[in-house]
């Protein structure tokens, strides 16, 4: 009787602690979208937090992205002094706007922050947080290769069993070129709710089975108050509320249950690779899946392809086989272009240094250092590496010994480009809406140009400029072909057709005869570029790219044009009239580069890490 006592005892005193630990109820805050960088947006989120903390049944707060406006230091510098005065723990992952218009190539936010993901437990209950961008390029969004590899590997130390809240700023949709990712790796799992912010509203979702919820952001829009999210956890449901800054709590908008595990969707949609099997001209050599984003292009020399990634590495590759030759790992992400040049390969990273690199083995030959992370790409021209960074300055050093040659530090916000050199002519433009001419003998400017515009999105800054006949061409997001007097600056011509709305993705034929652009609505315009005036030789035909907005350059190589996505794929057109040949998909992700050879041999990259090597079969249309 004694041992049954003690038995019964025994087995009160776990279900009281496993009701504690699992069936307890408890509340946390979501807080989204604060948009930090305006003086009403910070009186919003300050407002917020003096809310939450007269609130003592908070237990903690998430903060689910889009923290500020621009990403730039002093945003997220700012968004860490209010958040810091909570009297509660809180977790805090960036959108997109905390990362795609960042000076600092997204690293500011992990510096400031402590981390881009997070990864507790409470209650019994598993809290995961993943960045979402896209990170300095325009595009869909993405989760960064490095953050999901982060995930996979923190599923695998997570009971199957043990209930998950999943907490991403964009929606686990199309929105996402990877969420598929996720929500398959989630399957296995028990998903009690998936949290996302983004769309500011308050939103019941369902992502392939995982109920969903998208909440409505800080911001105080037209209304005398702002608000945010107090989501109840409980033994049997998830309650979610709306909470007014000026001290009233509505009721509850959205209830799920807890009982059962979600009902996943068989069979979902996902990227379609048999494409390569229906336009089999296109053979993969080989593949390369990094563990970082890849958000730069790349270059070949001495038989090595010579690229980036997003964990702050420089690689040289074989470009036959695709094995690593050499790795050099600088402190900070790359998002620039390298190139080599006297027998030396020059690349910048966000930790601000330019580096010369030994082409033959990686060893460091040259370390330039800047005021700020950089993000644009270095070019090389009469002995110099010129390089415009995120500092406000223009510079050129000696190839030979890497001392200083020249600074001009009049330009305007921070550089994303790889700058085009032409005729002692430096040609770039800037996240401050212009665009400049710089003499790279001595560093004096010789012309700007600006676009007229005041909202810094509409900036000429992620295009790759084109010279051809004495004209400069460019596209920006203002939706305008812009071309430019190579000599003065002044507009030879500037148009925006509504029918055929172009963004940054621009090239230039072989011959420099046809400049190439891009619409927003997946064509091909061909541009002559020996007439002064604005004339089309033709606009792609047989099949189009749909609604996308890759920024990548488009190269022209033995009479075809290689069109990049934002979805993964590339699209080839015959030059002399724009007729649709064949595609290729090699991930979901943004192409970020198109490198063809006079070996009818293509090398892609993607923003997701994936590098491939592609041979142009013969006999293709």
């Amino acid at each position: 009787m004694k041992r049954q006592l003690l038995f019964f005892a025994f087995l009160i005193t776990w279900i009281g602690l496993f009701a504690q630990t699992t069936g307890s109820s408890f509340k946390f805050a979501l807080v989204t979208d604060t948009h930090v960088g305006n003086p009403n947006n910070n009186e919003d989120l300050y407002r917020t937090v003096k809310d939450i903390n007269s609130l003592p049944d908070i237990a903690f707060v998430v903060v689910s992205g889009d923290v500020t406006e621009f990403g730039s230091d002093e945003e997220l510098q700012t968004a860490k002094e209010l958040l810091s005065t909570l009297n509660k723990p809180y977790y805090v992952i960036p959108g997109n706007h905390d990362s795609n218009w960042s000076e600092s190539g997204t690293n500011s936010f992990k510096l400031i922050f402590g981390s881009e993901t997070f990864g507790f437990e409470y209650h019994g209950y598993q809290f995961i947080g993943l960045a979402s961008g896209p990170n300095m390029r325009m595009g869909p969004g993405q989760i960064p290769r490095e953050n999901l590899t982060w995930f996979f590997e923190k599923l695998k130390q997570i009971d199957k069993n043990t209930p998950i809240i999943f907490v991403n700023h964009y929606p686990m949709d199309s929105s996402l070129n990877n969420g598929f990712e996720v929500l398959d790796a989630l399957r296995p799992h028990n998903v009690k709710l998936m949290l996302c912010g983004h769309g500011h509203v308050n939103k019941a979702l369902n992502f392939e089975g995982a109920n969903a919820a998208m909440c409505r952001s800080n911001l105080r829009g037209k209304a005398d108050f702002g608000g945010y999210t107090i989501i109840t956890v409980s033994a049997d449901s998830i309650c979610l509320q709306e909470r007014i800054v000026s001290g009233k709590t509505l009721l509850p908008w959205l209830c799920y249950s807890t009982a059962g595990r979600p009902q996943w969707t068989e069979n979902p949609p996902r990227p379609d690779y048999t494409i390569n099997n229906h336009h089999p001209y296109g053979k993969e050599i080989w593949s390369i899946q990094q563990t970082s984003d890849m958000g730069s292009g790349m270059c070949l020399a001495a038989g090595m392809l010579i690229y980036t990634n997003t964990n702050g590495e420089i690689k040289a590759a074989d470009s036959s086989s695709g094995k690593t030759v050499w790795t050099y790992k600088t402190n900070g992400k790359i998002y620039a272009t390298p190139t080599v040049y006297k027998n030396t390969v020059w690349c910048a990273s966000t930790d601000s240094c330019l580096y010369g690199l030994n082409l033959k083995n990686g060893k460091i030959r040259f370390k330039m250092k800047t005021d700020k992370a950089v993000v644009s790409s270095p070019v090389c021209t009469d002995n110099k590496v010129i390089l415009a960074g995120g500092d406000s300055h223009c510079r050129a050093w000696s190839v030979t010994n890497g001392k200083p040659v020249w600074d001009f530090d009049g330009v305007k916000n921070f550089v994303v480009t790889r700058p085009l050199v032409k005729d002692h002519t430096v040609f770039f433009g800037s996240w401050g809406n212009e665009f400049y001419a710089i003499d790279t003998r001595n560093g004096t400017l010789k012309w700007k140009w600006t676009n007229g515009q005041t909202n810094r999105m509409f900036s000429p800054a992620q295009v790759w400029p084109v010279a051809s006949h004495g004209r400069i061409y460019l596209a920006s997001p203002d939706r305008y072909m812009t071309v430019l007097d190579e000599k003065t600056g002044n507009v030879v011509w500037r148009y925006n057709d509504p029918e055929n709305r172009v963004r940054e993705s621009i090239g230039i034929s072989e011959d420099g005869n046809t400049v190439y652009t891009k619409t927003m609505d997946g064509k091909i315009l061909a541009i002559d570029a020996t007439v002064s005036e604005r004339k089309v030789k033709w606009i792609s035909s047989g099949e189009d790219m749909g609604y996308e907005l890759a920024p990548t350059a488009i190269p022209e190589k033995n009479g075809i044009v290689y069109a990049p996505t934002d979805k993964g794929l590339i699209y080839v057109y015959r030059a002399v009239d724009g007729q649709f040949l064949w595609k290729y998909r090699i991930s979901s992700a943004l192409i970020t580069m198109i490198l063809p050879t006079d070996h009818n041999e293509i090398y892609v990259s993607a923003m997701d890490g994936k590098l491939v090597k592609l041979k142009i079969v013969p006999g293709h249309p």
